[in-house]
């Protein structure tokens, strides 16, 4: 199955502009960032040998492209609420993913990109852990009070 070949290509693409114009968090549009290069390098996967000749090179400068950001952002955004600590982590996770991206472009092999795959795929999870902990600290500050049980009462759960 060939690229240009695939029916719902047009599709998603549709859906990830509408998506991110409608995306009211950075961390979720971070997420479904590295999302989508997910379904670049696993759709390199499944179509290793009938893929297109720069595939591989598009896919890795797509990632790569997403990983200089958050390089970047970590290095000269000292003062963006991010610990020490992890702004450290991102810049080593970051030249880890460079380095492998040499490696995969030097020497493709597909199940090389099974590492690139799955540290997306925890960083977007966490963003999106993140962004849903932070809307549900946003409901609770705007919810209702919840009604009070008078002192001594209890409920029985045990069936």
């Amino acid at each position: 199955m060939s690229y240009n070949k695939n029916p719902y290509a047009k599709a998603t693409n549709a859906y990830d502009t509408n998506a991110q114009a409608h995306t009211t968090s950075q961390r979720e549009l971070e997420a479904r960032i590295l999302l989508k290069s997910n379904r670049m390098m696993q759709a390199l996967i499944n179509n290793w040998d009938d893929r297109p000749k720069n595939a591989l090179e598009e896919a890795m400068t797509y990632n790569r492209q997403i990983w200089v950001l958050f390089y970047d952002t970590a290095l000269e955004n000292k003062d963006g609420g991010r610990p020490n600590d992890l702004r450290s982590n991102i810049v080593n996770l970051a030249n880890f993913i460079f380095k492998r991206e040499i490696d995969i472009l030097a020497a493709p092999k597909k199940e090389k990109l099974n590492i690139l795959i799955n540290i997306n795929r925890e960083i977007s999870a966490g963003l999106m852990t993140n962004q849903e902990n932070q809307d549900n600290q946003a409901q609770e500050h705007t919810a209702p009070p919840v009604e009070q049980r008078p002192p001594g009462s209890t409920t029985d759960i045990s069936g």
